[in-house]
């Protein structure tokens, strides 16, 4: 074998390797990458039950409801859908209604959101693009005129 041909086949050898580990790779986080969707993304798609995804949108005005122990409901939107959440545990100090949320946990067979973990944002300046366009669409965007104020 000539030094040329040694050396190609050193090359195919080591793209061949770095490709199956990056497919290893790819195949291990598939489990575990969490997507996020607006509330009219998970009404536009067939999420399966019990599948962790995130839900974005602004805590629907008069929609909190509290239960017992720490359990609390509340409705996740964007202006054209929503989602029902139920939520157990301490909420953050920010949460609110017609504030920016984001939740993590997954759908029941009943159609509810079980949220895991709730984050609140101090506004829509802090959304996810894929939550401020769906609020833009809807017409409850006020992220612009916050940052019309700042010098």
């Amino acid at each position: 074998m000539t030094r040329r041909r040694r050396r190609l086949t050193l090359v195919i050898a080591g793209l061949a390797t770095l490709s199956v580990a990056a497919l290893l790779v790819l195949t291990a986080l598939e489990d575990n990458i969490v997507f996020f969707y607006s509330p009219s993304e998970v009404a536009a798609r067939e999420i399966p039950a019990e599948q962790l995804i995130r839900v974005g949108g602004l805590v629907a005005e008069n929609s909190v409801k509290h239960g017992a122990a720490d359990l609390v409901e509340f409705t996740v939107t964007d202006g054209a859908e929503t989602v029902r959440v139920q939520f157990s545990g301490s909420l953050p100090d920010l949460f609110r209604e017609g504030q920016g949320v984001v939740v993590e946990g997954a759908f029941n067979n009943t159609k509810l959101f079980l949220a895991s973990n709730v984050l609140a944002k101090h506004d829509e300046n802090y959304m996810p693009p894929e939550v401020a366009d769906a609020l833009k669409k809807g017409g409850n965007w006020h992220g612009d005129e916050h940052e019309e104020a700042r010098p």
